[in-house]
């Protein structure tokens, strides 16, 4: 049975996930920001998306660009969950792993990582 929680509890657990980014990689997170949504409307299970231009793909033309998106999806994650502990868990792997995206890491590195 999926957890129950707030929207603002939940908001909290991201922020929080945050700010266990060590300095120096928050420090180098650059032109993004992260939403907290229901559902993806197009892959209602998916846990997170990041969209934008990584840091590794940016050059001298980048400039004059909306910031990029780092998504949680709330409801999907709550699926996945059988507890507060467990959400607060894949809460942080998720934000982890779209941030890894902002820094050009790709989905085969992370799982390697562990960090899918």
């Amino acid at each position: 049975m999926p957890v129950e929680m707030t929207r603002s509890r939940f908001e909290e657990l991201v922020g929080e996930a945050l700010d266990t980014i060590p300095e120096q990689f928050a420090g180098a997170m650059d032109n993004v920001v992260v939403l907290v949504e229901d559902r993806n409307p197009e892959d209602t299970s998916l846990l997170g998306l990041y969209e934008g231009i990584a840091l590794t793909e940016r050059d001298s033309t980048y400039g004059g660009v909306l910031p990029d998106r780092i998504t949680i999806y709330r409801e999907a994650l709550l699926d996945i969950c059988g507890s507060e502990q467990d959400v607060i868990d894949e809460v942080a792997v998720t934000v982890v792993h779209e941030i890894a995206h902002h820094f050009g890491i790709d989905d085969d590195t992370l799982h390697e990582l562990g960090w899918a």
